[in-house]
């Protein structure tokens, strides 16, 4: 079994046209594998795993035996869907071995989640904005959707908010609640998850109303589960909020803003993530091209500003914090690179390690922990 902590980066194949309207030229060849240098930070290649088109994003089920990647697409098997596929983990390489491949049964699916017992995966289809649940079998492939909810309605932006856009999925601690940021409709909608059928059922109260135009993006969750925190892709905020595990609801206790006094640019949010001390929380940047850092108050939950560092690359989406803590690798979509961060855990700033990887319109960044044993 490997004792090393590999990390799995998704990337954009092919051409892929996004909300916004921005065309990206996918330049990757699928699936990367890498192992991260424990004491420098430096990610060596391992492998790839081709053949799959614009693996976006990637989840491990809770036992790291499987992986299951979107496939970001307008159209697929010639029906407007993406789709998400499923592969074996080698547990002494960290190689894939693709098992089967499902339709999302909406466009451009942009995120996958699985749940906490894995045995249901979640995709978020962006551009269609709707939300398809699949069982895994006992093998670790797909089964036909046993779920699958389309939203409805918009917001105020007249680009990015003419309907739906489901941003991605994530379940509480206890698995009984899951929460969609739907960027066109400004809300962060609440479902009961029925994990006998796979089913998602609305919430007693179905949503959080966000500040008009905000676009929430992406949720994480504090180590403690008693706080999230929401990042909005649209007007560069990110908020703290209360939340009760009873109910399934949330109450926002403070926004703070991504972006410096001042900053005059374009810029949009993407990721957002807890560190695993729980006393810091980091968002991203794209435009201003950095990782914001507040620190949270262990008592009340509110932030106070730490500081930006620059991700040393173009349009940062998805980001990860390794197991042991101790780096942050960030994925640098047009600039082709995943950049490593020492942690520095006194102060929960960002020290750059001078370790690069080139790795072309990389989008996510997954770990696979060593094997204990």
């Amino acid at each position: 079994m490997t004792k090393d902590t590999l990390v799995y980066v998704g990337t954009y194949t092919e051409t892929i046209r996004f909300g916004s309207g921005k065309i990206l030229e996918g330049r990757g060849e699928g699936i990367y594998l890498y192992r991260l240098d424990h004491a420098s930070g430096a990610l060596e290649l391992v492998g790839k795993t081709i053949g799959i088109t614009n693996p976006s994003y990637l989840a491990f089920d809770p036992t790291q035996r499987f992986l299951y990647a979107v496939s970001e697409l307008k159209t697929c098997e010639g029906r407007p869907s993406g789709s998400v596929s499923a592969f074996r983990v080698d547990p002494k390489t960290g190689s894939l071995a693709f098992l089967n491949k499902r339709l999302t049964h909406g466009t451009d699916p942009c995120h996958v989640l699985v749940d906490k017992a894995g045995a249901y995966v979640f995709v978020a289809n962006f551009m269609s904005g709707s939300i398809c649940v699949l069982p895994i079998l006992e093998d670790g492939s797909l089964g036909e959707p046993s779920d699958f909810i389309q939203h409805q309605g918009s917001s105020i932006d007249p680009l990015r908010q003419t309907g739906p856009h489901a941003h991605s999925v994530t379940l509480d601690r206890a698995n009984r609640f899951a929460f969609v940021p739907d960027l066109g409709l400004d809300k962060l909608m609440v479902y009961r998850f029925d994990r006998g059928r796979g089913q998602l059922e609305p919430n007693a109260v179905p949503w959080t109303k966000g500040k008009p135009g905000a676009g929430p993006r992406h949720l994480a969750f504090h180590p403690g589960g008693r706080l999230a925190f929401l990042i909005n892709e649209l007007d560069c905020t990110l908020a703290a909020l209360a939340y009760d595990g009873r109910q399934g609801t949330f109450r926002a206790r403070q926004v703070v803003p991504t972006l410096p006094e001042g900053f005059q640019g374009a810029n949009s949010c993407a990721g957002v993530q807890v560190s695993s001390s729980g006393t810091y929380v980091y968002g991203s940047n794209r435009g201003h091209d950095s990782i914001v850092i507040y620190r949270i108050d262990p008592r009340t939950g509110r932030l106070t500003y730490v500081g930006h560092e620059p991700t040393q690359g173009k349009t940062p989406r998805n980001f990860g914090i390794d197991p042991s803590g101790r780096f942050l690798l960030v994925a640098n979509q047009d600039s082709n690179s995943i950049v490593t961060f020492r942690i520095q855990t006194r102060t929960g700033r960002l020290q750059p390690t001078g370790q690069v990887a080139q790795v072309p319109t990389a989008v996510c960044v997954k770990f696979r922990r060593p094997d204990p044993r």
